[in-house]
Order: C-alpha cells, then structure tokens, then sequence
C-alpha cells in the first residue's frame, strides 16, 4: 500500500510540474533564435477557411522574419494577407505587441487572422522567454 501511494504522488509531481511548463511545441530554438510556432497557441484563431498559424523569429529581442504556416486559405487571396507579416520584420517584441496594424482589403478574415497569431505569439513569447 505504501508503494502504491508514493507512486501514485511521484506521478501527480510530475503531471502538475509538466503542466506548469510552457509547451515545448510553441517556443524552440535554434542557436541565438527564439522560434514562436503559433500552430498549438491559437487553434481558435481563424481566416476565412481556417487557421492561419505562423513561426515568428526573434533574436535580440527583434523580429527577424515572421514565416506563414501551411493552411487551407485560397492561395490568391493568402499571398495578399501574408504581405503584413513583412510589417512586423526588424521591430522589437515591445512594438510587435503594440502595432495597429490594417488589414488587407480583399483578403481581411487572412489578414485579421495572421495579425491575431502575431499578437498571441509575441505575447506568449514575452511571459515564457
């Protein structure tokens, strides 16, 4: 009996310290490169055919590109939308957060759509770094 329960703690431990820790699927890294993949983090977040996930590189603090995730957009209107991913290179995390950005006329729910995963991503970002 005395076995079953220090099992049974040792096992709880471990499932509170695992969920405590950010998902190891959304922050990685690649030398002095933070990689933020939205795909986990913003399930919910949709464009006109469904999500829009994004990796967003940082180092030093800055964005140094902001990469779209495959998706089930039209491609027509998708490369429309992914032109405000280019609006965020080079700035800092601070101003990424911040950023009011328009959304592309013609394409705005992959527009909108990309803009959330940004914002979420910086976000989420700044409390795990």
């Amino acid at each position: 009996m005395k076995k079953t329960a220090l099992i049974a703690a040792v096992a709880m431990t471990l499932m509170l310290m695992t969920a405590a820790r950010p998902a190891n699927d959304v922050i990685t890294k690649d030398g002095k490169t933070t990689i933020v993949n939205t795909t986990t983090l913003t399930k919910k977040v949709r464009g006109f055919h469904g999500p829009t996930p994004v990796k967003i590189y940082i180092k030093s603090n800055k964005i140094t590109k902001i990469e779209a995730m495959p998706n089930q957009e039209s491609p027509k209107y998708f490369a429309l939308a992914k032109k405000v991913l280019d609006r965020y290179t080079g700035k800092s995390v601070k101003k990424a957060a911040t950023m009011k950005v328009d959304a592309t006329t013609g394409a705005t729910f992959s527009t909108k759509a990309l803009i959330k995963n940004v914002q979420e991503g910086v976000k989420y970002y700044n409390n795990n770094k």
